[in-house]
């Protein structure tokens, strides 16, 4: 059976000969920023927390530990939506999906807006994470799949400028603008976005799956121009996906047989490393670990959005230039968390030099290589289940981080650190450079490996 299956992966098709290259068009482009507005939803909603924390507190009579709620409780929605994405994608498209993933975002922004409890902002914030469960799956994944391979990498980056852009505008705004003022400004994207879906084409990789071939040929089409030859790249999405759901199952137990082992640990253990190197901690407690140690929170917060745009908007450059693996591994080695115990402008220093690592390196490109390394017929099922890696152990980290830096922040930063350090060597021993090659070609390759 494995014999059969890499010839037909590697046979009539000629992965590895590949040669199509397109440049960018007016849909593939339309294409990208309407995905992205949900990236820019998601960064805000991650942002607001912290601006928003004072006042909440204030307004609503909350403890440390009911606001700690209330900011991790958007990663346990995740974990909700993480669980239904790849289903919801599989059945009814990656268009229908952003739409699904808008309701949920613009139902938890309302509730938000106008909750006179903290059940109701903690209602409303657990709907957002569900649609932020939704979304990290469904964009990056529509994004490589529409993209062409020498622009896919940078496509998906420039999704994640727009996380960052987001969450940049939430620290730079929030101090100067109420906490529910602040909420409604949080749900413009999701409305941009639910009124691009219905001029963007769905993903020609799913209309594959699906048995849509005349539609895969239009969509193509449409994102490479009327004048494109797109034959040889329909004839290989056809050919692959016909090989891969010949030999192969897709159910969730399939998931753990041996020829997906690398793609799944790749996946997991990526998602994992990010989130507890501290990363939400970080971007959901950025003004109280300023207060904590002696900055002003206003000042710091707006340096620290500020320095970030001009990094990730690098990162799209790079992700091409350099690959994926080598930003991966440099934001590991130049980490450099700060202790509360040193003095205020080394606080500040190491979490703007987190800060801007993190945006050129592990913010965007561990879900890069999610959206190319997964087969077609197990996409779903292990998108979902890194999706849900991602928001639990981010949930794990942003419910924690208040009550470890009040037992010891120097020691809690060094936990983030040594997690950071270990993504070099995850990703050296484990993780492909994907850049240049097509997404049949990616796969087909992690499961010969097997």
């Amino acid at each position: 059976m494995t014999g059969s299956m890499e010839e037909g992966l590697l046979d009539g098709s000629s992965l590895r000969k590949a040669s199509w290259r397109f440049h960018v068009t007016a849909n593939i482009v339309l294409s990208s920023l309407v995905a992205a507005c949900g990236h820019f939803a998601y960064g805000f909603a991650a942002g607001y927390a912290s601006p928003a924390q004072s006042g909440i507190m204030d307004d609503l009579g909350l403890s440390i530990a009911e606001y700690s709620v209330f900011a991790s409780i958007m990663t346990f929605g995740g974990m909700i939506g993480a669980l239904i994405s790849g289903k919801v994608a599989d059945i009814f498209g990656r268009r229908v999906t952003m739409w699904l993933l808008d309701l949920f975002f613009i139902l938890g922004w309302c509730s938000i807006t106008f909750g006179k409890r903290a059940w109701w902002l903690e209602a409303g914030r657990l709907l957002m994470g569900v649609g932020a469960g939704i979304h990290l799956y469904v964009a990056p994944i529509y994004i490589s799949e529409v993209t062409p391979k020498n622009i896919r990498g940078s496509c998906v980056a420039a999704a994640s400028f727009a996380l960052t852009l987001g969450f940049s505008l939430a620290y730079y705004i929030g101090n100067n603008m109420s906490w529910r003022t602040l909420a409604l400004v949080g749900a413009t994207p999701c409305f941009i976005q639910v009124l691009g879906v219905f001029f963007i084409p769905e993903s020609p990789r799913w209309l594959s799956k699906i048995g849509l071939e005349k539609e895969v040929e239009a969509s193509l089409k449409r994102l490479r121009g009327e004048n494109a030859d797109i034959s040889t790249e329909a004839a290989e999405i056809k050919d692959f996906t016909e090989t891969v759901q010949q030999h192969s199952g897709s159910t969730f137990m399939d998931l753990f047989s041996r020829k997906y082992a690398r793609p799944l640990i790749i996946g997991t253990g990526l998602m994992a490393l990010v989130q507890f190197g501290g990363s939400n901690a970080v971007t959901s407690f950025a003004s109280s670990i300023f207060r904590a140690a002696g900055c002003s929170a206003d000042s710091a917060s707006r340096a620290m959005a500020v320095l970030q745009l001009p990094f990730a908007a690098m990162s799209i450059i790079l992700t091409e230039k350099a690959g994926r693996r080598l930003l991966m591994m440099v934001w590991s080695m130049t980490y450099n968390h700060p202790s509360t115990e040193l003095t205020s402008s080394m606080v500040l220093t190491g979490i703007l030099l987190f800060s801007v690592f993190f945006t050129m390196g592990m913010g965007g490109t561990p879900w890069i290589i999610m959206s190319e390394i997964l087969p077609i017929n197990i996409k779903g099922s292990a998108g979902s289940l890194t999706t849900l890696v991602n928001c639990f152990t981010s949930w794990i980290v942003s419910y924690a981080f208040n009550f470890l830096f009040e037992w010891n922040a120097a020691g809690t930063f060094f936990l983030f650190a040594f997690f950071c350090g270990s993504v070099v060597i995850f990703v050296a021993m484990l993780v492909p450079e994907t850049k240049g090659r097509t997404l049949e070609e990616i796969q087909a390759s992690m499961t010969l490996l097997q």
